[in-house]
């Protein structure tokens, strides 16, 4: 344990002297290079960067090839990555072949994609400067007191934030670092508090943020973008005590009634405050000329929230955002989307499993939601009786409207930079074969020379899908788009949390309410009236599904609805794709087939929780005697 926090303390030093440089030319330097501790609560420009280094553990989030990215898409039953084939060595081809262990694990593994994976070293990193920061900024020297409060409010929120990180990736028992852990103190005394012990504190953090009057509820001024707010307070309380009471993590322990109110408390205060869902298209009438981009006015709002740069003004029509970060995720074709655009990767490519969670218009799930296919590997779906709109001949048709917003599939168009000129092996898009800026019609099937399904290239889909849910409907040489935005927080996951806590606790018209009001976003039809509690429940978590679809929630919530004892079988051991063939102009056949032959092997109990680096178990062993690995790592 003392190796562990000798090395903690060594990380954290040496990234906070080069995150000192980089943030302020203010920060003079002794001739060896280095500053001491307190010359650096000393000065105020010093202290303000000491906070800002804080902010560059914040996890990548979009479109950008990092742990963060994609990840949680393409190891759920989501979506599949192109890279699993193309570089096996890379993590989603090391996740689907079950190379992962305790020593070398895609998350965890230094070596991985350029030590982007090294989460557990950062965040206990950051947590130990987030506490040295909270307990020297009282006699820090600050130029004013509402910085000295705002600052160590955001010290506490930002503490709250990398422990919740923690707690949804490893999930198990913790130490709780109040105060800094003095490297020279007998570390085989330290204990690991229960997941609900550490829940309970990242509250009491937030807590502290919410009642400091100096933190705001939203930034609306360009210079202050990226910091964190108290409406960030709200969204960690109540997406971590729905975590709490969730299967995997409860310890036998009933927490609804708790995770109901806390999160109906955080969901009225957000409301008070002004947020609410986007719900008013914005783009220019000129990109809505013809509904083969977007069907509807209720898909081209859901898509438009997702492709917006970052806002910062009191009269911002993004009023549902509660964090991002304040960057641009970087070119939306080069990583995800459509490779042929550019001869690069497709990336994420949606499942079968997700295109059939999306309902028809009429409100009716295609499948039945508790036992939705009659086979392992998902070849068969189990179809509901009661939906009279899906056509297996014409799948695509009569579709939610989220689900034009978010995936390409076969026959849908994109206007786009295609770098690549027609051939008659296309006959759908021959009739422009120049490349450049032009539209497209995204075919899917089987031999289409540029976006067919195929196995053996990086551009091209692995499941007859495309995804297009961050993707600017028009991106173009012609509109410059900044790129993909990935929410971190944003009211609608808050309004789904509150409706599970809701649902599990019996609260069934709250939470058939809060659903009804994502649905109307959407152009959706309410929620039948007289829905059994289970029902309810399996209603709201096939919400979340198609709501929150490919923003990374899917891969924590198919763990947490699992028991301790459980695995993923049925959900991520088998992925589909649609294998579509062309028999004439615009007559095409529909086949489900594995996206590969053999399934992947990430669906086992262990994979449930990601194992803390063997090396750290081995050292925690050697000095407290105690094994504190998950479970089968």
């Amino acid at each position: 344990m003392k190796n562990l926090f000798n090395r903690i303390f060594i990380i954290c030093t040496a990234l906070s002297s080069i995150l000192f440089v980089s943030c302020s030319d203010t920060l003079d330097q002794a001739p060896d290079g280095k500053i001491s501790l307190d010359d650096v609560f000393a000065d105020n420009d010093k202290v303000g960067a000491f906070l800002n280094s804080c902010y560059d553990y914040i996890p990548t989030q979009g479109t950008r090839y990092y742990f963060w990215s994609r990840g949680p898409v393409v190891w759920s039953d989501e979506a599949w990555d192109t890279d699993a084939e193309a570089e096996s060595g890379l993590m989603a081809g090391r996740m689907y072949n079950g190379n992962a262990s305790a020593s070398s694990h895609p998350i965890t593994d230094i070596s991985s994609e350029g030590g982007n994976g090294v989460y557990w070293d950062r965040y206990w990193a950051v947590i130990r400067n987030c506490s040295m920061f909270i307990g020297r900024i009282e006699t820090a020297t600050v130029k004013s007191d509402t910085d000295r409060k705002r600052w160590k409010a955001e010290a506490h929120l930002l503490r709250a934030f990398y422990y919740s990180e923690l707690l949804r990736w490893f999930g198990c028992d913790l130490p709780i670092e109040r105060e800094v852990y003095d490297w020279q103190q007998d570390f085989s005394t330290v204990t690991r508090n229960s997941y609900y012990e550490i829940v309970k504190f990242i509250l009491e953090d937030c807590d502290v943020a919410l009642n400091t009057s100096e933190l705001p509820w939203r930034i609306t001024e360009s210079s202050e973008k990226g910091r964190v707010t108290k409406a960030m307070a709200e969204a960690v309380k109540s997406r971590m005590m729905l975590y709490a009471a969730s299967p995997l993590y409860n310890q036998g322990q009933n927490y609804w009634a708790e995770a109901y109110s806390v999160n109906k408390t955080s969901l009225e205060n957000l409301r008070a405050k002004g947020y609410e869902l986007y719900n008013k298209i914005n783009y220019p009438q000129t990109y809505l000329v013809t509904d083969a981009f977007l069907p509807n006015e209720k898909a081209a709002i859901y898509n438009e929230y997702f492709t917006q740069n970052v806002q910062y003004s009191s009269n911002s029509v993004d009023k549902e955002t509660i964090y991002m970060q304040k960057d641009g995720q970087g070119n939306i074709w080069d990583i995800d989307g459509i490779g042929a655009q550019d001869g690069y990767k497709s990336g994420t490519c949606p499942s079968q499993e997700l295109v059939d969670a999306y309902e028809t218009t009429d409100g009716e799930p295609i499948l039945d939601l508790a036992n939705p296919y009659k086979d392992e590997q998902h070849i068969l779906p189990n179809y509901n009786p009661k939906n009279t709109l899906y056509d297996p001949e014409t799948p695509y048709e009569n579709r939610d409207p989220r689900f034009y917003a978010s995936i390409y599939y076969n026959g849908s168009a994109r206007k786009a930079l295609f770098g690549f000129t027609e051939t008659p092996d296309s006959p759908e898009n021959y009739f422009a074969p120049l490349s450049g800026n032009r539209i497209r019609y995204i075919m899917t099937y089987v031999g289409e020379p540029q976006t067919g399904i195929d196995g053996s290239k990086r551009s091209a889909t692995r499941t007859g899908y495309y995804e297009r849910k961050f993707l600017h409907p028009f991106a173009g040489n012609d509109i410059p788009v900044a790129g993909a935005q990935t929410k971190t927080f944003r009211l609608g996951e808050i309004i789904l949390n509150f409706a599970e806590a809701a649902a599990e606790t019996g609260h069934l018209d709250e939470a058939r309410s809060a659903v009804n009001e994502i649905r109307a976003r959407a152009g959706m039809p309410a929620l039948p009236e007289g829905l059994s509690q289970n029902e309810m429940i399996l209603r709201v978590r096939q919400e979340r599904r198609i709501e929150l679809a490919m923003e990374g929630f899917r891969y924590f919530d198919v763990r947490r609805w699992c028991t301790p004892t459980g695995d993923l079988a049925k959900t991520d051991q088998w992925i589909t794709a649609m294998e579509i063939t062309r028999v004439a102009a615009n007559r095409f056949t529909y086949k489900r087939r594995p996206v590969r032959s053999t399934e992947r092997k990430c669906y086992t109990n262990k994979y449930l929780k990601v194992p803390i680096p063997l090396n750290e178990v081995n050292r925690m062993v050697s000095i407290t005697g105690e094994n504190w690995q998950n479970p089968g790592w």
